[in-house]
């Protein structure tokens, strides 16, 4: 039985109607001690059997080391959506529940070239001069939650200096104990800057400056 009914994929096909550019879904997954592989594999496969403009490409962590090693995959499973070029887009853990949201945000972005990024945060992001990751971590039953993902990617999409992760807090226990994770969402900008909420993006854009400084 699939994951996604017949109303759900309807649905998706017109939205992937307006798709342009072909994306790529990379998935490094394994078949045991992977809490939510399958499902996540499932659902992949589920979405890019929608539209030619999607394709699905499935690496096996233990037999590809150096594609693992390319992407720098150190949890399982992990999501790459690529357009053009890598634009360090991931999603660590299966991107389900609200952030099924943030999953097709992305999708349509890598394929449209579209964000909602200000002129004035675009500015800012083409200043940067190091390097910057966003982790962000959520649950798939926090509503709040896919705003703050979609930012994070928004800027990663446009900054090849920007890199950003949804990481489903439930499914790793042990980051949620390393990180503090008392509520969600909560965006960690390298590892030193903490943002408990969905803020705007101006916001974000100060606590990335403060982990700058």
């Amino acid at each position: 039985m699939g994951l996604l009914n017949n109303e759900v994929k309807s649905q998706l096909e017109k939205i992937f109607e307006n798709l342009d550019k072909k994306v790529r879904l990379k998935l490094f997954t394994q078949k045991f001690e992977c809490h939510s592989c399958q499902d996540t594999h499932q659902l992949l496969q589920e979405v890019s059997e929608l539209s030619n403009k999607l394709q699905l490409e499935v690496f096996n962590f233990l037999e590809a080391e150096e594609e693992a090693k390319k992407y720098d995959i150190t949890e399982l499973p992990t999501l790459i959506v690529e357009g053009k070029r890598n634009y360090n887009i991931r999603f660590i853990g299966i991107p389900a529940g609200y952030e099924f949201s943030s999953l097709l945000e992305s999708i349509k972005m890598a394929s449209t070239g579209n964000t909602l990024l200000s002129e004035e945060g675009k500015k800012f992001l083409n200043s940067l001069e190091e390097d910057i990751h966003l982790k962000v971590f959520v649950t798939p039953t926090c509503p709040y939650c896919p705003r703050s993902v979609i930012l994070a990617h928004q800027m990663a999409y446009y900054s090849n200096r920007i890199k950003a992760d949804m990481i489903e807090v439930t499914e790793f226990p042990y980051l949620s104990q390393k990180y503090n994770v008392v509520s969600v969402p909560l965006t960690v900008i390298n590892e030193t800057v903490s943002q408990v909420g969905a803020v705007p993006e101006q916001m974000l854009i100060e606590k990335i400056k403060e982990a700058i400084r």
